[in-house]
């Protein structure tokens, strides 16, 4: 697999999960975003790239990183059309980046979660895996067929939802509770909290775009 770009983004950042990440020798580029970018400042890591408009970030730690480093920084108006978060996984599609997880993209301000989560149909459009992880979640977009081994399953749950029009002829096979042939709508809960049972999930996708969603408590 392609060395991986990780995202460190504004939101919920548990070191005992973020930093072995950041320091496995997959990690190959890493991106401080805004806010994100005071959890590299504290635990001294040095990014490969900094980008935002830095209005939740304190002035001392960007006027380190301007001034005492030469880290390309991209920063941008705070009055602009998309999140620091897009922002940064857009540069990643612009550096050929094809393997990237996103850290900090979840939290308390659920709204730019949701936002963060959309933002995955960017990288799916270009045929980047992208990844949104905290310590419990993983969640990804999908809009093909998708298998995958109970073994490497981030969680011991497993929850599907349509991302915009309803997925016809949606099938989920080797869980708890399996479906063939289905419409799967974005108005019901149905797919919420399934669990792989055999050594395989297989999600079977006609067209259209679903989220995945691996969990545990």
């Amino acid at each position: 697999m392609n060395k991986r770009t990780v995202i460190v983004s504004g939101g919920d950042l548990d070191s005992d999960f973020v930093l072995p990440i950041l320091k496995e020798e997959d990690t190959e580029f890493i991106i401080g975003v805004d806010k994100g970018l005071v959890f590299l400042y504290e635990h001294g890591i040095k990014p490969d790239y900094i980008v935002g408009d830095f209005d939740s970030a304190p002035e001392e730690v960007v006027r380190y990183y301007k001034e005492k480093t030469n880290i390309p920084i991209r920063e941008f108006n705070q009055v602009k059309d998309a999140s620091d978060t897009e922002i940064a996984l857009r540069l990643c599609i612009d550096l050929r980046r094809k393997n990237i997880l996103i850290l900090g993209a979840t939290g308390k301000r659920q709204d730019h979660f949701w936002a963060n989560v959309q933002s995955l149909k960017i990288a799916l459009d270009a045929k980047v895996d992208a990844r949104i992880i905290d310590a419990h979640n993983c969640i990804r977009l999908l809009d093909r067929d998708f298998t995958l081994s109970k073994e490497e399953a981030f969680g011991k749950y497993i929850s599907v939802f349509p991302l915009g029009a309803t997925v016809e002829d949606f099938g989920i096979q080797g869980v708890k509770y399996p479906l063939s042939h289905h419409a799967l709508t974005p108005y019901n809960s149905l797919c919420v909290s399934n669990e792989i049972v055999k050594e395989e999930l297989k999600i079977t996708i006609p067209f259209g775009t679903v989220v995945l969603m691996e969990t545990h408590d």
